[in-house]
């Protein structure tokens, strides 16, 4: 339990408060941008958080340390002068450095900065991440606290009632939520745009909820303790605030969320708030960083789990069932490993194959409802914070819908695996709304995610196995119908037990000189078909990473070459767009080059009758090849 705060104590944040202030101003004048008004009015929380939470400047990093998550992320300026003044960095160079290109003091608050955890910036995002760090604290058995820091604006956010829930639900007492109720954003008062009974949500919802005034050090404090004692409920503490307090002229005026100060209302701040005007110093040394991109900031940790042995399927079977069954082999056999596994879902585990550790190690997973958004975020936060995680969800869930909670995990440089079913026309009946289609395109503007889509239920096992021992963002995407396993030339199963995936390999299934067939995922088995219809000197290649392509490989098979690409995704900007690109780019010449995939939402029907349809049964494969070969 922390200790009350003494008079010195109370006087020192005090001083620290108008410091920061004086920090705020400065960095966002010599930036010629940033947000002042809103770093103003949640200072005195920042600063209460920080004080009370057990955290170091000498160790940021401790594996028991209380984790801090600023929602709001515009109000870096707060939050850099605060670090600054207690130690976790040097305040001139945040001062000089804020916003430029060479510096690490980015506009919006960034992970890998000693004392920040999460990188934030679009609102409604930061609940979600502390619930997953929240998890992370009890999967792990290791005690620590997690405190989120909001805008009262954000609180309109769908996703903030998703993360309130789950909280409650898992009973996270070691979850508390500051909000900075200044009742001002970008528009004006956030009454007047959006109102939202914020204390009566959380109430709603189960939390126990404190209303302080969020610039008075004793209330913040003394909030902070009283929702240390409750081991039963997780805390909201509303605090009402004022934007751009402390500077007369700034306080209550929404004109100041997102712009710095001019020269002479600078120097008048400045001047009310007692400190000297050394800007010219930062300018000076803003003016001698370099042109070029700052180092990246990347947070990691060993992963020590044991991979069982591959699984090895000689009949017809789902890719689906294939991961279930390697997945449950994982986290059975890492139940008491030094890095946990654990699986989230929504509402899906039966058609995602998740029931097997739903039903041995319930502990294990995590049912976070039809809440896709929140999901993806709190999956994300629990898997950079020390526990392997896999999502399952379907491919419209898992990547469509949830593709900015998504790019925001591969910016924190999070270990998620996300593994998606139910991808492309495989799905069928369910028709066009289920039909995902960028499985592909869409991860690669996430820009941090690898893409694995592999070709039958063996290949499936042994890329799960693969992604749970190896640090990174992966998604692994896969159709919903049963499947023959790929066989090789003498009828034993191609990714048997010889076989060791290689992420970035492309497989030669097997091997011709007339033309060459390129395909991944569902379409893979069509395509043997197909080149069996036709002729038995054709090379058929099963990329199964198609954002890392092999070039020896490629420029093998491909060169001056018939080549068609089959896949159930978007053709125009999936495997056949980025073999061409790379074919282009490397000089790889290919005498003819066809692209067959989906180019519009196809209809419902049955998964067969729409690869007839669209162009990617074996037949219509076959017919494609025959006409290029004539």
């Amino acid at each position: 339990m922390q200790k009350v705060p003494t008079k010195q104590d109370i006087h020192e944040l005090k001083e620290l408060a108008r410091l920061c202030r004086g920090d705020i101003l400065k960095m966002t004048y010599v930036a010629k941008s940033g947000h002042p008004g809103g770093s103003m009015s949640s200072l005195e929380i920042l600063l209460s958080v920080f004080k009370f939470a057990k955290v170091s400047a000498k160790n940021p990093y401790d594996q028991l340390r209380d984790r801090i998550v600023v929602s709001h992320g515009h109000i870096s300026p707060g939050v850099y002068s605060v670090l600054g003044r207690m130690g976790f960095v040097d305040i001139n160079e945040v001062i000089a450095g804020f916003r430029h290109h060479a510096s690490i003091f980015e506009g919006h608050v960034t992970r890998g900065i000693p004392g920040i955890e999460w990188t934030t910036g679009n609102l409604g995002q930061g609940l979600s991440a502390g619930v997953g760090f929240a998890l992370a604290s009890k999967i792990k058995e290791q005690g620590y606290k997690v405190f989120v820091i909001m805008s009262d604006a954000e609180q309109a956010k769908g996703q903030v009632a998703e993360a309130r829930r789950v909280a409650r639900k898992y009973g996270l007492s070691n979850l508390t939520v500051l909000i900075d109720f200044n009742d001002a954003q970008i528009s004006g008062r956030a009454r007047d745009i959006m109102p939202v009974n914020i204390k009566e949500n959380y109430e709603a919802d189960g939390w126990k909820v404190l209303e302080v005034d969020g610039h008075d050090f004793e209330q913040l404090l003394a909030a902070l303790r009283e929702a240390e004692r409750d081991e039963v409920n997780p805390v909201a503490i509303i605090a009402h605030t004022v934007i751009g307090k402390g500077i007369s002229f700034m306080e209550n005026d929404v004109s100041f969320h997102g712009k710095p100060l001019t020269k002479d209302q600078l120097a008048k701040a400045l001047k009310e708030l007692e400190l000297e005007d050394d800007t010219e110093k930062y300018i000076q040394m803003r003016s001698l960083l370099p042109l070029k991109k700052h180092k990246p900031l990347h947070l990691e940790y060993d992963i020590k789990v044991n991979i069982p042995q591959p699984r090895t399927y000689t009949t017809k079977t789902d890719n689906r069932s294939a991961f279930g069954k390697a997945v449950n082999d994982i986290v059975k056999e890492n139940a008491n490993s030094e890095t946990p596994v654990v699986v989230v879902d929504c509402d899906l585990a039966g058609s995602v194959k998740l029931q097997e550790v739903q039903m041995t190690t319930p502990d294990r997973f995590l049912e976070l409802g039809v809440q896709e958004h929140n999901a993806a975020a709190v999956a994300g936060s629990i898997s950079a914070d020390g526990v392997i995680t896999f999502f399952a969800d379907f491919g419209v869930f898992g990547v469509s819908e949830t593709y900015n909670q998504q790019r925001l995990n591969a910016i924190n440089h999070t270990n998620l695996k996300v593994i998606v079913t139910h991808c492309g026309l495989n799905v069928g009946e369910d028709g066009k709304t289920h039909h995902c289609l960028d499985y592909i395109s869409a991860p690669a503007n996430w820009m941090g995610f690898k893409v694995i889509v592999p070709a039958d239920p063996n290949q499936t096992d042994r890329a799960v196995r693969y992604v749970a021992k190896t640090y990174g963002n992966f998604v692994v995407a896969m159709g919903r119908a049963k499947m023959n396993p790929i066989m090789n030339d003498k009828g034993e199963p191609f990714f048997g037990d010889e076989y060791t995936f290689e992420y970035g390999k492309i497989d030669v299934l097997r091997e011709g000189p007339d033309a060459t067939i390129i395909a991944c995922g569902s379409a893979v088995e069509n395509a043997v078909k197909a080149a069996d219809i036709v002729s038995k000197r054709i090379t058929i290649l099963n990329v199964s990473c198609p954002l890392d392509l092999d070039e020896d490989t490629l420029r093998q098979h491909l060169s001056n070459k018939n080549v068609i690409v089959v896949e159930d995704h978007v053709s125009k900007i999936g495997l056949g767009a980025l073999i061409a690109k790379f074919c282009l780019e490397r000089g790889i010449p290919v005498k003819r080059f066809e692209s067959l995939g989906l180019n519009e939402h196809a209809v419902s029907g049955p998964y067969a009758a729409l690869y007839d349809i669209y162009g990617l049964s074996a037949e219509k494969i076959a017919e494609k090849m025959r006409s290029m070969l004539e």
